[in-house]
């Protein structure tokens, strides 16, 4: 039986929160200064400023990651979201995504902002299944940011 485990990011978890972002960032796209600072200092860029990540196990293995970095008291922006390809078309994306908005309001979130590139089409079809909207686009810090959505959360 497969099982399925998400879990509050560790310390330990940073070789694969970057792993698992790098691995598709560098498949489509370059990996940009934000990457970097993000990926290699989870704890100071993400969760010290009041941000948190989740991290995805699946038979015992690291297979999914997500952040929520602090934009404001009630505002969280969606970042950094990678399910292994060994493991995509298992609803993990859906399963992450339903976890990191539980998380969100227990954060005391009242909206949720990403960034994307409509390349993506099964990441932009999982946002929308999840709730997100797409919104008029804003400056962004990513080079192959080309789609931004958001979400009220209830």
């Amino acid at each position: 039986m497969n099982k399925l485990n998400i879990l509050n990011y560790e310390s330990k978890h940073q070789p694969a929160f970057r792993a698992l972002n790098e691995a598709w960032i560098s498949k489509y796209f370059t990996m940009e200064v934000q990457d970097y600072l993000a990926l290699d200092n989870p704890d100071t860029k993400i969760l010290k400023p009041g941000g948190a990540i989740l991290m995805v196990a699946y038979n015992g293995e690291i297979v999914g990651t997500c952040a929520l970095i602090k934009m404001s008291e009630t505002r969280y922006e969606l970042a950094k979201m990678a399910i292994s390809p060994n493991v995509q078309g298992k609803n993990l994306g859906y399963q992450l995504g339903l976890a990191i908005i539980a998380k969100a309001k227990e954060m005391k979130a009242t909206s949720l902002y990403l960034e994307s590139n409509t390349l993506l089409s099964p990441a932009i079809s999982l946002y929308r299944k999840l709730g997100f909207k797409e919104m008029p686009r804003t400056e962004s810090p990513y080079a192959r940011c080309d789609i931004q959505m958001e979400m009220v959360i209830e």
